[in-house]
């Protein structure tokens, strides 16, 4: 299908729960502003590492937003996701029906998602034996849960997908449902990203050395790109997005905070469980996706980074920019959101674009959102608002 042919995909509808804000005014608000989600964890007991901050969501209680009933068998990662997911259904001002529910679905990016259900679960089968678990828990061992739960929860009989591609899974995932929607195998899809910050995936990265330490108990310094960063901090959140056909947004008088011009992802194995001093994949995912979208580096406004404050990720990142902007790489205006949330892993790229959304919302723009890991994938996607709808 050439560009002639294609569909125009826009975002009409936006859900957030990150660290420093619920819900994209807070989140939007908070951002611009600087406030900082970073803070003493309090889910689990750190008290004998290293590093003892991270990206939570504090005070998180989804009753609030979903009510009592049925969550008390749900874990940490399916309440976040049912919470965006609502929150992007209501501001969509989406109305689902028996007319339209089978051609809506769930495209969600989640990697560590049931990482902790598993250990719980398998510590209970072996402490107690495997006929004396609780088989409510056992469908939130499922990578594919979160996900699920959003469509059950919300009556979505379209099509439901988990990607698990890691650091770019939210990306990833909105790349497949642009082809989905480009297929016109659904007519609208509930799009995001969704990672817990759960004490699993806090040793995983901790004895990996990819997190920030300090000595004396006190935080150290967290800041994506500078002379200072000495790693990352995790985070955790989720975020959503209605994507539909441009005309279809149209039709119903939906908010349209942006329309999707390029997707690109690359894998390069030579790299696996390492940052590319070269970046070869990232700079050949960030040219690709410029050329999908019809654009030279001097049309892009703004950059949203996938920077996290480790010295070979950040660098990696910067020897994209060099290289793909040139000269103009030092006047772009580029953003690490996660200076302000963590390192959430699948979720980032998805609270990335919600960022990145809240700075296109009074401005005609076109953005950049790369989302790059050192586990060999990069991916980049390319967002304009040009003031319609």
């Amino acid at each position: 299908m050439n560009n002639d042919q294609k569909k125009r995909i826009v975002i009409t509808g936006v859900g957030v729960v990150a660290p420093n804000g619920l819900g994209k005014d807070e989140f939007w608000r908070n951002c611009a502003a600087g406030v900082s989600g970073i803070k003493p964890i309090t889910l689990f007991d750190v008290s004998k590492y290293r590093c003892r901050w991270a990206g939570e969501v504090s005070n998180f209680q989804p009753e609030q937003h979903l009510g009592s009933k049925g969550l008390r068998n749900l874990d940490r990662t399916t309440l976040l996701s049912l919470v965006a997911a609502k929150l992007a259904i209501e501001d969509a001002r989406l109305e689902i029906t028996d007319e339209n529910r089978n051609n809506i679905g769930v495209v969600l990016g989640s990697t560590m998602g049931s990482v902790h259900s598993i250990s719980e679960f398998d510590k209970e089968g072996l402490r107690e034996g495997p006929r004396y678990v609780n088989p409510a828990h056992f469908p939130n061992t499922v990578i594919n849960s979160p996900a699920s739960q959003v469509a059950i929860r919300f009556c979505l009989r379209g099509l439901n997908a988990t990607i698990s591609t890691g650091f770019t899974a939210s990306l990833d995932a909105i790349g497949y449902a642009l082809d989905m929607l480009q297929l016109e195998r659904a007519d609208a899809l509930l799009v995001g990203g969704v990672e817990e910050l759960c004490i699993q995936t806090f040793l995983g990265f901790y004895k990996l050395g990819f997190l920030a330490t300090s000595q004396n108990g006190t935080a150290p310094f967290y800041g994506p790109f500078d002379a200072r960063h000495c790693g990352a901090f995790l985070g955790e959140g989720a975020a959503f997005f209605l994507l539909e056909p441009l005309e279809r947004a149209r039709a119903r008088q939906a908010t349209i905070y942006a329309e999707f011009l390029g997707y690109s992802s690359q894998f390069h194995p030579a790299c696996l469980y390492r940052y590319d001093p070269e970046a070869q994949g990232p700079i050949a995912v960030v040219r690709r996706v410029l050329e999908e979208a019809g654009l030279v580096p001097d049309q892009v406004d703004s950059i949203s980074a996938s920077a996290n404050s480790t010295k070979a990720g950040d660098a990696m990142e910067q020897t994209t920019i060099n290289r793909v902007f040139n000269g103009r790489a030092a006047r772009v205006p580029t953003a690490a959101v996660k200076s302000l949330l963590g390192e959430s892993f699948s979720a980032a790229g998805a609270l990335q674009l919600a960022a990145v959304l809240g700075t296109l919302a009074n401005t005609s723009q076109t953005a950049l959102v790369n989302s790059f890991g050192p586990t060999g994938i990069a991916s980049a996607l390319v967002v304009s608002h040009r003031g319609e709808g």
